[in-house]
Order: structure tokens, then sequence, then C-alpha cells
């Protein structure tokens, strides 16, 4: 008697786990990859590297470690360009890179140099592997419109295009009005949804 109820017990286990098995496989296969949510948005996917000395000739290029996706979003009216990590483009909570870009905070002008790079650093980002380093740097793709991209960073790894970044400050859109695609809806916009 008791070998048949642990056999039943150890069956009806077996069975609820492989119930939640083929649950959990048909529940992630219904939530598209980011690379997949960029391209049904309109975007491009691309695999960037970082790299020092852009400045520099080609072959004097440093490559860092580590790669990043991105999605480029371009406007067909006049060409122009913003990318955004896939992981701040996808994910449904706040990071800082859509925190910036939703609060559209006046760019201070302090610095002599490039203002999409001081702008990032004065919202907390940095982009100091590139930006006003004399020696250059950025997120590279080659055979690309936009080979060395300059991004801005924020603490929680959060990655926007410095100078869409920049722009959007003033109320320009370039590419595309991420607002519409980010996954993280607008916290200071009241009264929208998607």
């Amino acid at each position: 008697m008791i070998a048949l109820a642990a056999t039943l017990l150890l069956c009806g286990t077996l069975s609820t786990s492989a119930a939640q098995t083929t649950k959990t496989k048909n529940t992630q296969a219904a939530v598209p990859a980011p690379q997949d949510y960029c391209t049904s948005t309109g975007g491009v996917v691309e695999s960037r590297y970082p790299v020092y000395g852009t400045n520099n000739p080609t072959q004097d290029w440093i490559l860092l470690q580590g790669r990043e996706g991105f999605c480029q979003y371009t406007q067909a009216s006049d060409g122009s360009r913003i990318h955004v990590s896939l992981a701040t483009l996808f994910t449904t909570k706040p990071s800082l890179a859509a925190l910036a870009y939703y609060a559209e905070t006046p760019w201070n002008g302090q610095g002599n140099g490039n203002p999409a790079s001081f702008y990032c650093t004065q919202l907390g980002g940095s982009d100091s592997f590139g930006g006003v380093s004399a020696a250059g740097g950025g997120w590279v793709e080659l055979d690309t419109i936009d080979v060395v991209l300059e991004a801005c960073i924020f603490p929680d790894n959060s990655t926007i295009d410095s100078w869409g970044l920049f722009y959007h400050s003033d109320g320009i859109i370039r590419g595309i009005d991420l607002s519409t695609v980010l996954k993280y809806q607008n916290p200071y916009a009241k009264g929208k949804t998607k």
C-alpha cells in the first residue's frame, strides 16, 4: 500500500513538472527576443564593440573587452539616426538612459568641445573612452554609416546614442521618437499611453 502511494505521488510530481516545463517553454517562445523586437519596430540590429583611439589610423585602434547589441533607427525623411542598446530598448523596467531621454533636461552649456559628450556627463552618464578624449573612441561596427558610435552609458549600464540624446533635449527627433518604441513607458507623460 505504501509502495503504491509512493508510486502515485512520484508519477503525479513528474507529470506536474513536465506540465510546468511545457508551460514555461511555451511562454518563453511567445516572448520576442530583443533583436526581433528591434526589427519589428523598424530598427536594424547592430553588434558593436568598444574601441579606443578611433581618431588614430585604423591599424592603431585598440579593441577593448566586450560587445553590445544596438538597435539603429533611421528617419526616412532626413536620414538622421539614433541608436539605443537592445537591453535599454527592450526592458519594461526604468533605466537611466530611458529616463534621461524622457526627461529632456536642457543642456547647461558647460564644457568646451563635444556638447553631446558633456551633456551625457551632465546627466550622470559617461562616454569616457570616446567623447572628450583627444584619442577618440566609441562603439564600432565596420561597414555601417556610423562606423564609430558615441554612446552615453549610465551607471545601470543602460546605453543610448549621445548625439540622439543631446538633440532630443532640444526637442529634435533623430531616427525615431524613442517614446514610441521603448518598452518602458514615459513616466513624465501625463495621460499618455502607448
